[in-house]
């Protein structure tokens, strides 16, 4: 289904540039540019609309967060029974290690955590695609 309406995108897509191309390769006037900018701002809404939806932070993040709070919690509880000042030294250390984790997911070039570039595979799928 999304294979569908990608591929109808891609075709409305094109086919709204044929119409503009054509009106404006004849007469070249400011207004004719100034048509061809517009319809070029709307054909790149769809792609930053279709960025917003693919850059989020990833799921496995929102669990690791939600995990670290739930056990911070859980160990601030327990510490204020307790006097052991190890366990005061763990709730640094989780968040420290959950922003560690959130700014290795930024790094495209390094880090642990791989993010699939789907705007370039988006892009070579319509590259392949007649």
């Amino acid at each position: 289904m999304l294979t569908k309406v990608n591929a109808d995108t891609a075709d409305l897509q094109n086919q709204l540039w044929s119409a503009v191309r054509s009106a404006a390769s004849p007469q070249p006037t400011p207004i004719t540019a100034l048509a061809v900018s517009g319809m070029n701002d709307v054909l790149n809404s769809q792609g930053y609309t279709q960025a917003a939806w693919w850059n989020r932070i990833p799921t496995a993040a929102w669990i690791l967060m939600t995990n670290i709070a739930v056990f911070c919690n859980l160990l601030l509880g327990y510490s204020a029974h307790n006097t052991e000042p190890r366990l005061s030294l763990v709730l640094p250390f989780a968040v420290a290690l959950s922003f560690l984790l959130i700014s290795d997911v930024d790094s495209p070039r390094g880090g642990n955590i791989r993010v699939t570039p789907q705007n370039l595979l988006s892009l070579e799928q319509a590259l392949r695609t007649p």
